[in-house]
């Protein structure tokens, strides 16, 4: 391996033998690493702060080793590289090894990293997630309450809405057991910088184990706008998902902050019988009345919907309409 001052960055990536997918960036240099427990507002703001000041290496070479197969490919302006393939033997259900190299011209590696790409098991629901204003208190709507919460506070600091973590738990044995739980994706509009920081809150908060699709990455001068990127990403990233997991019913959950109600609306209307249901946290209420109608419209083509403030309200509509077992409470 020769010598290099760049870094690959792999995101947890997902799929099945016909139709795997992993994610990563190539970084000038190596991310260091944070701290979660910090409880000191000015250590947070440095450390966030180091998040974004970042710099992706354009058109670098990278390559893919997966099991007996090797893949080539580049990267795009911000460093990002996408690998999409059909395995060449059959993939079991669970955690797989893939490994991503920063090459040069001649082919020589540069540098390494090793990550996991995650091969659910067949079962009958998969669940599609929002992040901010979903799952974390994140005050998306008003951008200096928003910059206040991801700065000042940590990982571990941050706050979960009140038994989100039990409704997703419940969820992801939904008709299935712990064994062989239901995949959890989780698409949100909170930059690549953010990655292992939302892991540690996830991890934290004890949510279900899951893949994150993320939007395009950041530099510090672009800060003000974290968290505003284009809905037609992650609309775009939603679709990908569905078109891997052919065999599976969704549940799309989200809230009214922002584009989640269109999004999954378009998404209903593109894969008419795919989507079982909808819900949507009531986190804005000025648009509690234009959400109310988008669902009634989801409703008429047969999808369950719920629209809520707590997530206790959710629960008893997912046991109402049997993704969560009477036994399982």
């Amino acid at each position: 391996m020769g010598k290099s001052n760049t870094h690959v960055n792999i995101y947890h990536g997902y799929g099945h033998t016909n139709d795997l997918v992993v994610y990563g960036h190539v970084l000038k240099s190596m991310p260091r690493k944070m701290r979660h427990d910090f409880n000191h507002p000015f250590k947070n703001i440095i450390q966030l702060l180091r998040l974004f000041f970042v710099k992706p290496v354009a058109d670098a070479r990278v390559r893919l080793t997966w099991k007996s197969m090797v893949l080539e490919g580049t990267t795009e302006k911000d460093g990002l590289f996408k690998f999409e393939w059909v395995s060449s033997e059959h993939v079991a259900a669970g955690w797989h090894e893939v490994t991503v190299a920063h090459i040069d011209e001649k082919g020589s590696v540069l540098t390494e990293s090793k990550g996991s790409i995650y091969v659910p098991h067949v079962t009958q629901y998969a669940f599609i997630s929002d992040i901010d204003d979903t799952v974390l208190v994140s005050h998306s709507a008003t951008t200096l309450k928003r910059l206040r919460e991801l700065f000042i506070k940590s990982a571990r600091m941050r706050s979960a809405f009140g038994d989100v973590a039990k409704h997703y738990e419940l969820l992801s044995t939904s008709n299935t057991v712990p064994e062989t739980p239901n995949p959890f994706f989780y698409v949100s509009s909170s930059e690549w910088n953010l990655y292992y920081y939302l892991v540690e809150f996830f991890h934290f908060n004890r949510l279900p184990d899951g893949t994150f699709l993320l939007s395009q990455l950041k530099q510090w001068h672009q800060l003000l706008k974290t968290g505003k990127n284009k809905h037609e990403g992650k609309l775009i990233r939603i679709m990908r998902i569905i078109k891997v997991f052919p065999l599976q019913a969704f549940v799309l959950i989200g809230d009214n902050t922002q584009s989640d109600p269109t999004i999954y609306e378009a998404i209903v209307h593109k894969y008419p019988g795919k989507i079982h249901a909808v819900y949507l946290r009531n986190a804005k209420k000025e648009n509690e009345q234009g959400t109310r109608k988008l669902l009634e419209g989801l409703q008429k083509k047969g999808v369950h919907t719920c629209l809520f403030d707590h997530n206790s309200e959710a629960i008893e509509h997912s046991k109402k309409i049997g993704l969560i077992s009477k036994n399982d409470l």
